[in-house]
């Protein structure tokens, strides 16, 4: 039986590479900070139990005939990521806010922290227990 085989790893791993992939998006937006009309994005959360969601196209509503038809942004042919309000626009169009990016990614951070913590010691674990058998 392979490490991979165990539920608690694989979860683990890919907890650990969703986190490296919002970990880019996230520098992709601070890098965009100053690209008019560009709007922030983040990749939709895992569900409980490290399953990948499902995926919910950003449909862009007019509910006034005076309003100006929006666009979404096209996301790169990735599914998982998802385009984000942001707390607040510049005239150009701009919405990333530097401080709500920065924090998103210290939380992303620390959570990536945390598994490989946990992925780490759950391999000390395993290791311990093959040697004493």
């Amino acid at each position: 039986m392979a490490l991979a085989d165990l539920p608690v790893i694989a979860a683990l791993k890919q907890r650990m590479q969703w986190h490296d992939a919002r970990q880019r998006v996230l520098a992709e937006n601070v890098a965009n900070a100053d690209m008019p009309r560009f709007t922030p994005r983040d990749l939709v959360a895992m569900e409980p139990g490290g399953s990948q969601p499902a995926v919910r196209p950003l449909q862009v509503a007019v509910t006034n005939a005076a309003h100006i038809e929006g666009h979404a942004m096209a996301s790169k042919g990735d599914p998982g990521l998802r385009e984000t309000g942001g707390w607040e626009t510049t005239p150009d169009g701009n919405s990333v806010v530097l401080e709500e990016q920065m924090m998103k990614l210290a939380e992303n951070q620390m959570d990536h922290e945390m598994a490989t913590t946990l992925y780490s010691r759950s391999l000390a674990l395993l290791r311990a227990s093959v040697r004493s058998a």
